[in-house]
């Protein structure tokens, strides 16, 4: 086992992720024990073993889908019943991201995505950049996102790193664009999503939105405008406020930047 605590320690080291299994508990005829570790690796491989055959593999499976969503998940299965081994048994595993970093998906990738990246890098999120311009999403426009996508943001939004830990920002250089994401984002799975604009803004859309029938919980959630109100102009100030409303909700801080305008939104819309 202690080569599984030395590859965690590298990939700490390194910054990369992975996934720590443990089996937390077994019960009958099973391949191992509580206490077993394996590491599962962004590549795909694995450094220690949860018992091999079928619930190795539905565990790797499990394993790439904590590492994409950062959440932390128990899973459980007979063997014979779920899984047709032979064993008999069952078991749990405990299901762990390690050195996973919250995502956060920039649609727009200009002058204030490319400020964006950069702070909220610093500030421990991994950023996928959407953006169909090529003079705007690169790798060398934006070296420290660790995904950056050239292509209409929503030809790609099913593509993306949704989950419950994931935010969204909404930078693009249309109004018209940023409504369409917004509303086509609803339907996902999200800790946080903000628009970029004006107070006006986000009347305009929330209202357009909620008049044709967009459901009422995540669009009460969405952020509009977007960042603390610290008289941000430019760019960078911007970024920076617009991180700090992300820390803060990481953080369990509560914050009512956005949601008091899109909430007026709402009930002009009754």
């Amino acid at each position: 086992m202690i080569e599984v605590y030395q590859e965690v320690l590298r990939l700490l080291d390194e910054g990369k992720t992975g996934a720590l299994c443990t089996v937390v508990a077994s019960n009958g005829s099973s391949p191992q024990k509580a206490g077993s570790k394996m590491l599962v690796l962004a590549t795909g491989g694995i450094v220690g073993t949860v018992g091999g055959g079928a619930i190795e593999q539905a565990v790797r499976e499990r394993a790439a889908q904590v590492m994409r969503t950062g959440q932390a998940e128990r899973y459980a299965a007979h063997l014979t019943r779920e899984l047709a081994m032979c064993c008999g048994g069952r078991m749990e595993v405990f299901i762990e991201p390690i050195g996973a970093r919250p995502w956060l998906i920039v649609f727009g990738g200009g002058h204030i995505g490319t400020a964006l990246v950069r702070v909220a890098n610093e500030a421990g999120f991994r950023v996928h950049v959407v953006d169909e311009r090529d003079e705007w999403a690169s790798p060398e426009s934006h070296p420290q996102a660790a995904a950056v996508s050239c292509e209409a943001p929503l030809d790609v939004l099913d593509t993306l790193p949704w989950g419950p830990g994931t935010s969204a920002v909404v930078v693009t250089h249309d109004h018209a664009l940023d409504e369409q994401i917004v509303e086509r984002c609803l339907e996902r799975e999200w800790a946080y999503l903000g628009m970029i604009g004006s107070r006006a803004k986000a009347h305009r859309i929330i209202g357009r939105l909620a008049a044709r029938g967009a459901p009422a919980e995540p669009l009460g959630r969405v952020r509009a405008p977007i960042g603390l109100g610290i008289g941000a102009r430019e760019p960078g100030e911007i970024a920076v406020s617009i991180v700090a409303e992300l820390v803060a909700l990481r953080r369990g801080v509560k914050t009512a930047t956005g949601l008091s305008v899109v909430a007026e939104a709402l009930d002009r819309s009754d």
